[in-house]
């Protein structure tokens, strides 16, 4: 067969692809030489770059573990930072510690948040690193995936050059002890071919400390601050460093066995300690889950390893090379997390065994393999549910060492509705009217809640006032304490007497909250339940979907949703979007609302039916009843009846006609809106627009009906105040509170048909 002919053009184009390709190997190549290769520096360079930046050299496991936080977590303002009241209940944003990137997202509301960043500032400050932290919460509020998620962002973190940590290497030039032609042999013989060209081709044995020993720990603990403080050149670190409990282990701690042998072998075999240094080297930590370095994660079936771990390769090096078997290459599985993270998921089964096993672990920092003592300092976590607790409990002098973190369900309605977000993608916010689907998530959390609060009881003066705008056990004001929002619809009272204290106290209240209710997966097919059937529909969920949804579904929630807190929470919804619907009629403009004062003095002078133009705003009226009653009721209020409009009215003309014009205007020269009648007129009115600004449409036929025109041909027959009132309403819901066009219009349309101005009057 003969071969295909390559074009000009087309051999052109493969080298162009080609050439592309190599480039893009080559800028991989550079990028993972850059952050992954781990070449080993002499102890001089490292030296070197630890008096340049101490602050990032000089770190342990615990250090590094508030770093990491403190490099992916957004602290967000305390709404109370200027005030006396505030006790550091922060907003922080984990998103990029818990969910960016992740597979399986961790959601962490206020609260948890809070306790969290508490437990982690303390590592700064120097928390006694002898405990266990064990995290316990219930089945399914997330306890793995936030444990999970939070190694694997940490040993994201070390590949960062802002997350680098170091240990010791040792490289001992056997030439310069005199041993390697006796190597050379022993490498031969290995069976380990790494070592056969070791032996070959170098002269020089590399030990990487297993227990990942700090090199400034190599520096021998006599001579460790001196040398330190003229290595350093910042006076305000080296404050720290030589006074503060955080860098008490630079000072005091040890390196390991082997470490300790191996200078002390070097310093009597060559005798001068600077040949010593030139032997030691830093080389980047590598933290790997998957191996188990730096990071071990031990799940309840899996296998305890109970023997020492040996290499009798390096082993036989090493004696070779210092014609000794003094230094004993040996250590135990747990000097794979010294200086690292060492975590049990879930106290069962075998974890059991190995939470007891660890107890003079964590009490003194001590393990034994075969005769040798070793020294582990790790960041021992654990998760537990809190019915496995009792297989500890009953260690007294286990409970002192156990830092217990509360991990329940979530208590922040605003962080339950990003997790469905997150399962059910964030475009099903367009699907829910304003309000309807944080109550939604509300509904969820109030399952989750305690109903008795001493400290609601201690606070509020007279709990009957909030009749209409709470629940019986005040569930939702918690839940937005618990997101860390006053609501506004506390008295002026009870919103002063929420002070430091009784902050603390509710705060703490929520450390026995969300144990019981609604798991994190029931809420999610809870709300798959709900969205199936009301979301795949053209019209907008509304709060009436919701509660007829939790009602027909009463009997297969069983006593979860407390008694009548749905209806509380309807009514509550009802109270705001009266507030919403008021806000957005309610005119500002100063100057509209003098035009319809002196619109309403010059029409009242003239009969029904009429057209006449203002003499004073040159408008056009159409003098009505409709043109009457809506000035009337917004300046006299909702309980006004006919006779008495038109007993005001017959007074204000009256005192139009008599004195108004006949005394201000024709004698003494005065403007309509510089008159007395004017002046109280329009004070009046501001007090009372908005308090009564949905007074005049709610017996309006023509408004509702209009509104429901808006967006038709038919809408430009109604009268033209009239749609502008009605424009005027459906722009700033859109504008204010994030109403659709057609949330708008349900929206206005519900407040009229619930007839919600007479449920909550004014």
């Amino acid at each position: 067969m003969a071969k295909k002919k390559t074009r000009p053009g087309e051999a052109y184009k493969e080298m162009h692809t080609r050439a592309q390709r190599l480039e893009a190997l080559y800028n991989l190549s550079n990028s993972i030489r850059e952050v992954e290769r781990r070449i080993p520096i002499p102890f001089d360079d490292f030296l070197h770059i630890a008096a340049q930046d101490p602050e990032r050299i000089f770190r342990d496991i615990f250090q590094l573990i508030y770093d990491m936080v403190d490099h992916y977590v957004v602290e967000h303002i305390d709404e109370h930072d200027q005030s006396e009241n505030s006790i550091g209940f922060i907003g922080y944003d984990c998103t990029d510690l818990f969910v960016t990137g992740s597979d399986y997202p961790f959601f962490a509301d206020r609260l948890f948040a809070n306790r969290l960043m508490n437990l982690i500032r303390g590592f700064k400050k120097g928390t006694p690193h002898n405990r266990i932290f064990l995290f316990e919460g219930p089945p399914g509020s997330g306890k793995s995936t936030f444990l999970n998620n939070f190694l694997t962002r940490l040993e994201e973190y070390t590949h960062l050059p802002e997350g680098v940590m170091y240990n010791t290497i040792w490289r001992i030039d056997t030439q310069r002890l005199g041993t390697l032609q006796n190597l050379e042999k022993i490498a031969r013989s290995a069976p380990d071919e790494t070592f056969v060209k070791a032996g070959q081709q170098d002269q020089y044995i590399d030990y990487c400390c297993p227990y990942q020993d700090h090199p400034i720990l190599q520096i021998p603990k006599p001579y460790r601050r001196d040398f330190l403080d003229a290595l350093i050149p910042d006076e305000k670190f080296k404050e720290k460093l030589f006074n503060s409990t955080e860098y008490e282990w630079v000072l005091k701690d040890s390196p390991c066995g082997i470490c300790t042998s191996v200078y002390t072998q070097l310093l009597d075999s060559i005798g001068d300690p600077l040949e010593v240094f030139g032997m030691l080297y830093a080389r980047k930590a590598h933290y790997n889950r998957m191996f188990g370095e730096g990071i071990s994660i031990f799940n309840p079936g899996d296998t305890p390893y109970h023997k020492p771990i040996v290499n009798l390769t390096q082993q036989n090096l090493i004696n070779q090379a210092f014609k000794s078997d003094e230094i004993r290459y040996i250590y135990s599985y747990l000097a794979n997390t010294d200086n690292g993270v060492y975590a049990l998921m879930d106290i069962k089964d075998h974890n059991i065994e190995r939470l007891k096993s660890l107890h003079t672990v964590i009490s003194d920092g001590v393990h034994k393999v075969e005769l040798i003592e070793e020294r582990i300092k790790s960041f021992f976590v654990g998760l537990v549910n809190p019915e496995d607790k009792l297989h500890y409990e009953h260690i007294k002098s286990f409970q002192d060492r156990i830092i217990t973190v509360n991990i329940p369900y979530i208590l922040d309605y605003n962080t339950e509705v990003g997790i469905y977000f997150n399962k059910f993608g964030a475009d099903i916010k367009s699907s829910f009217l304003p309000r309807v689907l944080k109550n939604f998530a509300k509904i969820i959390i109030s399952s989750r809640l305690e109903k008795e609060s001493a400290t609601i009881k201690k606070w509020l003066v007279k709990p009957q006032v909030y009749a209409k705008t709470a629940d019986k056990n005040f569930l939702l004001l918690k839940m937005n304490v618990y997101t860390g929002k006053i609501p506004d619809w506390l008295t002026e009272e009870d919103f002063k007497r929420f002070d430091k204290q009784m902050r603390k106290e509710m705060v703490d209240e929520a450390e026995k909250e969300g144990h019981k209710g609604f798991s994190g997966r029931q809420s999610l097919n809870i709300f798959n339940e709900f969205y199936t059937k009301f979301g795949n529909s053209d019209k907008l969920i509304t709060m009436d979907m919701v509660v007829d949804f939790f009602v027909e579904n009463k009997e297969a929630f069983g006593n979860e949703i407390p008694q009548d807190f749905i209806n509380s929470l309807h009514d509550l919804y009802d109270f705001n979007v009266l507030q919403e619907v008021k806000e957005a009629i309610y005119y500002y403009n100063e100057e509209q609302i003098s035009k319809d004062i002196q619109n309403y003095l010059y029409g009242i002078n003239f009969e029904m039916g009429t057209t006449v133009k203002c003499l004073y705003t040159s408008d056009v009226l159409e003098i009505s009843e409709d043109f009457f009653k809506t000035f009337e009721t917004l300046i006299l209020g909702a309980e006004v009846t006919d006779e008495q409009r038109k007993l005001f009215r017959k007074d204000e003309q009256k005192e139009y006609s008599s004195r108004t014009v006949a005394q201000e205007i024709r004698l003494k020269q005065r403007v309509i809106t510089a008159t007395d009648q004017y002046k109280m007129m329009f004070e009046k009115y501001i007090r009372n627009l908005k308090k009564n600004a949905l007074v005049p449409y709610i017996d309006n036929e023509n408004f509702r009906r209009a509104i429901n025109e808006h967006g038709t041909s038919g809408y430009n027959t109604f009268d033209a105040r009239l749609r502008r009132d009605i424009n005027f309403l459906l722009s700033n819901l859109k504008k204010k509170f994030g109403y659709t066009e057609d949330g708008a219009k349900i929206i206005a349309l519900y407040v009229l048909d619930k007839n919600l101005i007479k449920k909550y009057p004014a």
